[in-house]
């Protein structure tokens, strides 16, 4: 035996030498290397505190480069710095200890205008604080870091700026693997965003402080929570909002102090059902005024058509026949009616109107350009950035049905509404853009196309977007290319190579850069021809998909025989009686009258034939980069070995997931094709096929589920939990 694997163990390496590992082969060597994690358990983990990655033992300063020594250094901020910039003081000094062995004291300072002078310090303040070095800093969030042996200065356009300065020095010790700097650091970096928001990725309402505690270091400076209910538990209205949790009593505020102690602002939604009528209206206006006055440290209100609309709740496109323009006009004047009676109380509240229901396909673009000309300018529009971006594959055309990165953006509608908006004198306008994960793949925590993001990061600097909410339900998990993006959000970031270079070394070892850039390349361009779905099963599944012969017996409760509508009762519940606790939109679910191929309905705008060609070139995309990814992680030394694994398997069950989604397209159409044949050569050769297929999709199951055994994010989407 031991002869036997030490010779699969040589092979392995020999073929990792050569980029030539099989998914079966490196799998043999992962999943055995790696332990079982019970599910939820990186909620726990996020909950306690995710651990610093250890710093580089071989680690040296080059000759342009200083280290900070082990002992003796400090970190000096005023004595009245405000609870964020102290917070980020503390966070600096446990990243150092904790990390990368080197042991500091936080000092409070009553002047730090000689702060020039320190010796063996980090001073951290606002330009009024340290004089002389803010001069090229603008607003809030900008900051000015001057490095050298003798000490290190963070000078921010405020406390806010010199708190993510701070932040800023541990993603660079983070790249470097050490507490080591350029000598002739002097770097000016302006924020490029007044807001960055982001949901949680652990739950509706979970944010533990160690959590809240990693957001301003991925530069987000606000969270949206408690989507679909009032901040007050007022009822709300919509699609969602009767089936919503209320919350604990004293929550939000208990919330609000622990986010604002951090320096994250809180934006939470106002949700009303506006008819127009006098007592209507007045109700809207008390809503605003009871939540405004219970909650003064609220930044701003996102008032999302799912929860705040006019007469009549509509899905996106499907507003029927009604004068869509006389909906946004009347929509427009009940936002016009929160924003007063909101500013009346404090006129620094944001409000963020989202007509998100309003039709986004790209013909659509007058009507959401129309949406521009009646808000009123003392708000600030939220828009949709890509949803609507047409694509062609092969001469048919389609468009993004939910939110995606197969397409940068911004859509032709989003496009439309830029342009209108700045004809008005609106305070800002922000967009809600994925930036690292997304609704394609849903059920992943970050998805590996590091090119493809930052395209879209250009694309929002170019738009002169001035904010963002970056993640919808899925929410924020720290990963590196919510690092990354936290990079491109100020200015002075670097070439994209060359950051992503020092993301490769830290995650697999010197040496492997040039094999993980391969293979972020080739999964970059693998999500480009990725044929769009929505959020559906084929890229929402989490291990697997059912290959169905013939109906199921029912595995869960039906009302085939009851007074009720089971049709009805099945569209309310989203479950599937065939498929346990499963919502039905996440599987395939064949016609069984065998009168429709349900698959030309799933492809909507492409035929079979085209999906099918760009889903399997997606894949093979994939597999290409995965070669060298492999090989990457194969080569990794010891201590990089296990987070290389966990990186290679993320990419791997992408890929599982497209090949999935082909079979179980490709069994369907076999299967029709059975039922109509009468020739016994034919239907053999038939199920020969089908059999192969099983095989196939067993294997890739079993992989899947052994993947997903040893990372408890993978299939979490916290609307549903597990898929």
């Amino acid at each position: 035996m031991a002869l036997r694997s030490l010779i699969a163990s040589s092979t392995i390496c020999f073929a990792a030498a050569a980029g030539q590992v099989t998914s079966t082969q490196f799998e043999a060597r992962a999943f055995p290397a790696l332990a079982p994690e019970p599910l939820f358990d990186f909620q726990r983990q996020n909950t306690e505190g995710l651990p610093y990655a250890r710093r580089d033992p071989g680690a040296r300063p080059s000759a342009g480069e200083f280290e900070i020594a082990p002992m003796g250094w400090s970190i000096e901020i005023p004595e009245n710095a405000s609870a964020p910039l102290a917070m980020a003081a503390d966070e600096l000094q446990r990243y150092l200890g904790e990390a990368m062995n080197v042991q500091v004291a936080v000092v409070r300072a009553a002047n730090l205008r000689d702060w020039s002078t320190r010796a063996n310090a980090i001073v951290a303040a606002g330009r009024t604080e340290m004089t002389g070095c803010g001069g090229r800093l603008d607003a809030t969030k900008d900051y000015r870091i001057i490095a050298g042996p003798e000490r290190i200065a963070v000078c921010g356009f405020d406390d806010r700026g010199a708190m993510y300065g701070l932040y800023n020095l541990i993603m660079r010790f983070r790249l470097r693997e050490a507490p080591i700097l350029p000598r002739n650091l002097d770097t000016v970096r302006r924020s490029l965003y007044q807001a960055r928001m982001t949901l949680s990725g652990l739950g509706w309402m979970q944010w533990p402080d160690r959590y809240i505690a990693t957001l301003p270091l991925y530069g987000f400076d606000a969270i949206h929570c408690s989507i679909y209910r009032n901040p007050n538990d007022a009822p709300g209205v919509g699609p969602h909002w009767d089936k919503m949790k209320e919350h604990k009593p004293g929550v939000m505020k208990d919330l609000l102090n622990r986010t604002g102690r951090v320096g994250i602002g809180f934006y939470a939604p106002i949700l009303y059902h506006y008819t127009g009528t006098p007592e209507n209206v007045e109700g809207l206006r008390k809503l605003v005024r009871d939540i405004v006055t219970e909650f003064p440290e609220i930044r701003g209100y996102v008032l999302l058509t799912e929860g705040f609309y006019f007469q009549k709740w509509f899905g996106a496109a499907g507003h029927g026949d009604q004068d869509l323009r006389n909906w946004v006009k009347e929509w427009s004047r009940a936002v016009a009616i929160a924003a007063e009676a909101a500013h009346a109380i404090n006129p620094r509240i944001e409000i963020l109107p989202w007509e998100y229901n309003v039709d986004f396909r790209p013909e659509q673009a007058g009507n959401k350009a129309y949406v521009m000309t009646q808000l009123p300018e003392s708000v600030i529009p939220l828009l949709t950035f890509e949803n609507g971006k047409s694509f062609e594959l092969d001469g048919q055309k389609g468009y993004l049905r939910d939110y995606a990165i197969n397409q940068v953006g911004p859509a032709e509608v989003t496009q439309a509404q830029l342009l209108a908006a700045r004809k008005r004198n609106f305070r800002a306008v922000y967009v809600k853009g994925d930036t690292f994960a997304s609704w394609q793949f849903g059920t992943f925590p970050y998805l590996p196309f590091p090119y493809q993001w930052h395209a879209r990061y250009k694309a929002m600097e170019e738009w002169k977007v001035d904010g963002a909410l970056e993640t919808w339900s899925y929410g924020f998990k720290p990963n590196w290319v919510a690092e990354m993006r936290a990079w491109y959000a100020w200015t002075d970031a670097p070439p994209l190579d060359d950051l992503l270079r020092q993301i490769a070394r830290r995650e697999f070892g010197a040496g492997q850069e040039d094999a993980v850039l391969a293979a972020w390349k080739h999964f970059s361009e693998a999500i480009q021809v990725y044929p769009d779905t929505g959020p559906n099963w084929g890229s929402c599944n989490a291990l697997a998909s059912p290959l169905f012969f013939e109906k199921p017996k029912p595995r869960a409760m039906t009302l085939a025989n009851s007074w009720s509508d089971e049709a009805l009762w099945s569209r309310q519940s989203q479950l599937n009686p065939y498929w346990p606790y499963v919502p039905s939109r996440l599987i395939f679910w064949p016609d069984f009258s065998n009168q429709q191929d349900n698959a030309e309905r799933y492809a909507r705008f492409f035929t079979v034939p085209v999906f099918q060609k760009y889903l399997k070139l997606a894949a093979s995309r994939m597999e290409e980069g995965l070669r060298s990814y492999r090989a990457a992680a194969l080569r990794a030394p010891a201590a990089k070995s296990k987070a290389a694994f966990r990186e290679v398997l993320l990419a791997e069950q992408l890929q599982r997931m497209m090949r999935s989604e082909h079979a179980v397209i490709e069994f369907e159409g076999i299967r029709l094709e059975l039922n109509r044949s009468k020739d016994a050569a034919v239907r053999r050769g038939l199920l020969d096929r089908m059999t192969a297929l099983l095989r196939e999709e067993r294997s890739r199951s079993v992989a899947a589920r052994e993947t997903a055994r040893r990372d408890s994010r993978l299939g979490y989407e916290w609307e549903q939990d597990y898929i």
